[in-house]
């Protein structure tokens, strides 16, 4: 018999053989789907190979339960596990294309997140070729119909089976240690489900959320309305006067929210080579109708960017490890801006040149009560107009433009930036100021992005004035985090011309921009203590409402009475006299150490750290014991998910139909005339000669 009649014969006449066909078009079918039916972005030969190996051993092990029935039972369980594996692929191919993510329990518990909607429109989404998802099962069950495959009754040896078992843990096991080589908290501080799926794979994805839905079920299950008394007990001890001089002075207007990606404070009025890294900010940061926060800090967590927009508009505090967004952003009962607003005739709006799914903002917006979400998909995307993770931050503005006169007024609008983002690389046509020369690479090219974003918002900016849309707008500038992180010290020393820098320096550097603009405000440079825990309490006074029933862990920015403790989510604090770092205190004004500290002294930093504990275990107990679901006050409705649909079809007909309706949008205010004529930039990639 040659040799290849044997391998035949063996792959159509035993157990093993069949076993290893159904594995190999498994392997195959999931890898074509991953590269032809996801955008996952693998990049490199390490994540390439990934992709390439992770069918592979969540395929064995499943399948391999298989090989322990005895009889012709064995070739039907192999087969019916494929037909589950295969149905668990078609299931997230249709939901990918409707909402760029996969599948979650969460989702699928909650029908009112999105589960309604893709229902009513699965005919539409679906395509002819997602169906050949299952055309391997029906080879082989052809293949055993027509006794191709021939039944193999005898039992394999126990010792078989289970090396295989072990085989295909290996191969997880090995496949995971890859994974976390090439990104290190790839588990812990999850991000977009995207990553998961790219490194380990769509079964070992489902098993990740299983267990992540479960430990969050049963903590919400454990959580009581008692225990949010507690915590309101705690607010209103601490609770604090806001400032009302300020109260309601931007009544009725429109709020823009600016996020500037992974900006420093020292970036302001920070020259470099006699050239101003950002002139637009600064001129905006020194203007009289604008306040200005210079000991405003940052207070993210692992969440990072979702930390800082958590607190920007819920006023809690993200979680000790991963992201409140991505964890507990599908299901959670929140108490948000936007959806405070929109309850009051506010249209509510997010903008951003990313992807939907990164920090499951496509479904934690809807919590948050947002009514239209723009991301990626919304935006013409060139290869020339993406780095990074998004599209470039005047490319994006341009863009938006016709987005944001079509919005009803008043509205509430948050715009992403994304340029400014690490490592910091800028194509040559858009650079316009030289790197810093610090030797690390990491930081050089810090001043070149944060320069290219200021140019951005320079031509948004103008926008805003030509088409008068600044006169009836509250612009609201913040950094979400720090730039450059702690293991810079040498690089960062040298930036800001110090002979050291150390652990203290760099809580110091965590302040980032605040700035409240708006024409007639009494404005200045305030000295206040602060952070992003803060912003909503100040914007919601100076909006008019009234937040004493609320359950916000902030104060108002702007309040003479408050207590100015800046929280770090690691439990380091700032004060104006006090700052804790890593378990040792200094004095905020020097830098020196606290050295034996008397009995008064001691007690005040005992204080201190208490209430940063408390604060923080409160926090979280809000949002891994989902409180917000039991608080009912007169003033709020409850968001409910399913009336927000972020499909662009369908999010712009309703926008559309809504601006009609309330005739308030800028467009109608320009004679239904469209405004992106009066958008001008120098963006290369814009002009003819580009396209």
């Amino acid at each position: 018999m040659s040799r290849a009649k044997k391998i035949a014969n063996w792959l159509f006449h035993t157990k093993l053989g069949y076993f290893s066909v159904v594995l190999t078009l498994f392997w195959i079918k999931t890898y074509l789907i991953y590269i032809t039916k996801f955008s996952l972005g693998a990049t490199g030969a390490m994540q390439n190979f990934l992709l390439l190996l992770n069918p592979i051993p969540a395929g064995m092990l499943l399948l391999g339960i298989g090989l322990f029935v005895k009889g012709r039972k064995s070739y039907w369980i192999i087969w019916i596990i494929d037909f589950i594996m295969s149905f668990w692929l078609f299931a997230n191919i249709l939901y990918y294309r409707e909402f760029s993510n996969f599948l979650s329990f969460a989702i699928m518990s909650t029908s009112g997140s999105t589960s309604d909607n893709l229902g009513k429109s699965i005919a539409g989404i679906t395509k002819a070729t997602d169906f050949l998802v299952f055309l391997d099962l029906v080879i082989i069950l052809a293949l055993i119909l027509f006794k191709v495959f021939k039944i193999d009754v005898r039992p394999l040896k126990l010792k078989v089976t289970s090396l295989i078992e072990l085989l295909a843990l290996s191969l997880m096991a090995l496949n995971l240690f890859m994974a976390q080589k090439d990104r290190s908290g790839l588990l812990t501080r999850t991000f977009d489900n995207n990553y998961i799926v790219k490194y380990l794979g769509m079964n070992e994805y489902a098993l990740y959320d299983g267990v992540k839905t479960a430990q969050n079920n049963a903590e919400m299950a454990k959580a009581n309305a008692s225990d949010l008394k507690s915590v309101q007990a705690y607010l209103q001890k601490h609770q604090v006067t806001p400032n009302a001089s300020y109260t309601g002075v931007a009544k009725g207007k429109n709020v823009l929210i600016i996020h500037l990606e992974s900006f420093q404070q020292f970036l302001i009025d920070y020259k470099w080579k006699g050239k101003e890294v950002t002139p637009n900010l600064n001129k905006l940061y020194h203007q009289s109708d604008t306040l200005s926060f210079d000991n405003f800090f940052n207070q993210v967590g692992q969440g990072k960017t979702s930390d800082a927009e958590l607190m920007l508009e819920n006023s809690l505090y993200g979680l000790s490890s991963g992201s409140a967004m991505s964890s507990y952003g599908t299901a959670n009962t929140f108490e948000a801006a936007p959806a405070i607003l929109g309850q009051d005739g506010y249209t509510t709006a997010v903008m951003h040149g990313g992807e939907g799914s990164f920090w499951n903002r496509n479904n934690a917006y809807k919590q948050f009560g947002y009514q239209y979400f723009m991301p990626l998909s919304y935006y013409v995307n060139k290869k020339s107009y993406y780095i990074g993770y998004g599209l470039k931050d005047k490319i994006f503005f341009s863009q938006s433009i016709k987005y944001i006169e079509r919005l009803p007024q008043p509205f509430y609008l948050k715009m992403i930036t994304v340029t400014n983002h690490y490592p910091y690389e800028l194509d040559k046509k858009n650079q316009s100021i030289s790197k810093t020369d610090t030797g690390d690479s990491t930081v050089d090219g810090y001043v070149q992005t944060a320069h290219y974003l200021d140019q951005a918002i320079g031509e948004l900016m103008s926008y805003l004035k030509k088409t008068g849309l600044e006169k009836n707008t509250m612009i609201v500038l913040y950094g979400d985090h720090y730039g450059i992180s702690g293991n810079h010290h040498k690089a960062m020393a040298q930036l800001l011309d110090k002979k050291g820098y150390n652990d203290f320096d760099n809580l110091q550097q965590q302040r980032v921009p605040l700035m409240i603009h708006m024409p007639g405000l009494k404005g200045g440079i305030n000295h206040t203590y602060g952070g992003e825990i803060d912003v909503l309490p100040t914007i919601m006074n100076l909006l008019g409402y009234n937040d004493t029933n609320t359950i916000q862990f902030g104060h108002d920015l702007l309040a003479t009475n408050r207590e100015q403790l800046v929280v770090q989510r690691n439990g380091d604090f700032v004060t104006p006299k006090y700052s804790k770092v890593t378990g040792t205190y200094y004095y905020t004004k020097t830098g020196k150490k606290v050295k034996n500290p008397s009995k008064k002294v001691k007690e005040e930093l005992a204080s201190l750290s208490n209430q940063v504990t408390t604060q923080l275990s409160l926090s979280d107990r809000v949002i891994r014991g989902n409180l917000l679901r039991f608080y009912h006050p007169s003033w709020f409705k409850p968001v409910n998910a399913k009336d927000y649909n972020y499909q662009k079809k369908i999010a712009l007909k309703n926008l559309y139909a809504e601006d009609k309706k309330k005739k308030s949008s800028l467009w109608y205010q320009n004679g239904k005339k469209t405004t992106p004529s009066d958008f001008t930039t120098d963006a290369p990639e814009l002009k003819k000669s580009s396209n």
